[in-house]
């Protein structure tokens, strides 16, 4: 029997991974603007965060959360961080008992610090939550460009059986059941990929590029460990893999955050003209709080966060990365 699936969530993710879906099981997707629901039934197409995109057929979309979730066998959330919660308690009273709620959002919420998963286990108690992540770049993988990805939930069981609802010839799924780690490798990255993005505006060369990725890896591995993810898993697709793509892809939201800073733009005005989400400026935030609670020095990410939040500039972050003392590698700095 095919699971049906409902999507919560139109923009680019959301309705790639539907699209997918679609492939699968019979999927309904949720957005909020009428005119994308009317252009994905009646032309396949959501051209404002896909152009150029033919979706399947087969995919319905839905201008109601409860015409979208109340049927569904599988919730899939395309919701960003911030919002994750609240149309989550929209959706909870048409969800049906113990159904899997899967999460594609990489941030972390302000105030609670807490993980998707975590506000899904909160919020709907009972119901199996999980994520899916990875190296995936929205408007690749629309077209059809190949792409690895990860699902993971505690249950293996349950992670197995939505393998095949997600994957594809050209999309491959892979489990792995350590949830904690899968979701902060995605959310960690995003500030590594505003910082590499710095140095790319800021024309700073490879060199300082493959500098940036390879102690940001080292940063967040640092954080994801101490909060109980697994080190391997920063190894992986949900971690090395999904940093590459972030911090390397002209198509990355965080990067270009960075890139436009790196040029010398303020903040303001470069996320008053983006169309998306870019996480990991809001997430920069919580990181910086969980570093020192968890005691872990990330000297990246806090020059970041100086750029976002206190007025320094991309120069000021750059010479208070190379005044820090250099030790062994294993070290922090």
């Amino acid at each position: 029997m095919k699971l049906k699936v409902g999507l919560l969530g139109g923009g680019s993710w959301g309705t790639t991974v539907a699209s997918l879906t679609a492939r699968n099981c019979p999927t309904t997707i949720w957005a909020r603007n009428q005119a994308t629901v009317d252009e994905i039934n009646q032309h396949h197409r959501n051209e404002k965060y896909l152009p150029g995109a033919r979706l399947p057929d087969t995919l319905k979309a839905a201008n109601t959360i409860k015409e979208t979730v109340q049927d569904a066998d599988v919730i899939i959330m395309g919701i960003p961080a911030q919002h994750f919660r609240t149309v989550l308690q929209e959706a909870r009273p048409h969800i049906r008992p113990w159904v899997p709620i899967i999460s594609l959002a990489k941030g972390l919420e302000i105030g609670t610090k807490m993980r998707m998963t975590e506000i899904i286990e909160a919020e709907l108690p009972g119901h199996p939550a999980g994520v899916l992540t990875g190296p995936n770049l929205a408007k690749e993988i629309a077209i059809g460009q190949a792409a690895a990805s990860v699902i993971a939930m505690v249950d293996d069981t349950i992670a197995v059986r939505l393998q095949s609802v997600f994957q594809t010839g050209l999309f491959r799924v892979y489990t792995n059941d350590d949830v904690v780690g899968c979701e902060l490798g995605g959310a960690l990255k995003n500030i590594i990929a505003i910082a590499t993005g710095m140095g790319d505006g800021a024309k700073a060369g490879d060199n300082t590029r493959a500098g940036i990725i390879t102690r940001g890896l080292a940063e967040l591995t640092r954080l994801g460990v101490a909060m109980g993810g697994k080190p391997q898993t920063f190894a992986g697709l949900a971690g090395m893999g999904d940093l590459v793509a972030t911090c390397a892809s002209t198509q990355s939201r965080n990067r270009y955050v960075g890139f436009n800073l790196g040029k010398g733009r303020k903040i303001e005005e470069i996320i008053d003209e983006m169309a998306e989400v870019a996480e990991g400026v809001k997430t920069a935030k919580v990181v910086m709080e969980l570093a020192k609670e968890y005691q872990i020095e990330m000297p990246i990410a806090d020059e970041v966060y100086k750029v976002l939040y206190e007025g320094n500039t991309v120069n000021d972050a750059f010479k208070g990365l190379l005044k820090r003392e250099v030790g062994s590698e294993a070290e922090p700095g």
